[in-house]
């Protein structure tokens, strides 16, 4: 998995957002901006020399939060920039060969706050997370890279944006 790094303000805020409002027993990460899910294992050198190179040519960006939206069972907070978009764009065309049909789609950037929750839980907790999103901007300060363990996550690598 590929996510993206954040000031630690906003980080912080996205993270008490999720500890308030996702399932306690699928709590196993923190809050996060995932650029891809799924990218092969054996690829993990390349995943991160790629981000290492795409880091170093980036400088921090502001991302800003456009507000809440519904997951159907749960809530995200939608994310994005010109500059967001730019660099998952690259990245995208360096690994179009092995991604998933889900990392395929178009990207649409969010944090999610809720999952797996019933409709009414979903709904109410919509309401509240639009009345008070947290921070309306935050800092793009790298891309991490992960590995999945079925649950709780493995870091590979933290690429910081240095140009």
């Amino acid at each position: 998995m590929v996510t993206l790094a954040v000031d630690e303000r906003a980080q912080a805020a996205w993270n008490a957002l999720r500890r308030r409002w996702f399932p306690p027993e699928r709590l196993v990460v923190d809050a996060h901006l995932t650029l891809f899910h799924a990218l092969p294992g054996e690829r993990s050198a390349t995943v991160v020399a790629d981000c290492a190179e795409i880091a170093r040519a980036t400088t921090p960006f502001a991302v800003t939060v456009a507000g809440a939206r519904s997951l159907g069972r749960g809530v995200a907070l939608d994310v994005g920039s010109p500059e967001l978009g730019r660099m998952h764009a690259a990245l995208r065309a360096r690994w179009s060969a092995w991604l998933t049909r889900q990392d395929a789609q178009p990207f649409k950037p969010h944090v999610t706050v809720q999952n797996k929750v019933g409709p009414e839980v979903a709904a109410e907790t919509l309401a509240a997370v639009r009345a008070d999103p947290g921070p309306a901007a935050a800092t793009a300060t790298g891309v991490t890279v992960w590995r999945y363990l079925g649950g709780p996550w493995d870091l590979i690598a933290v690429e910081r944006f240095t140009a």
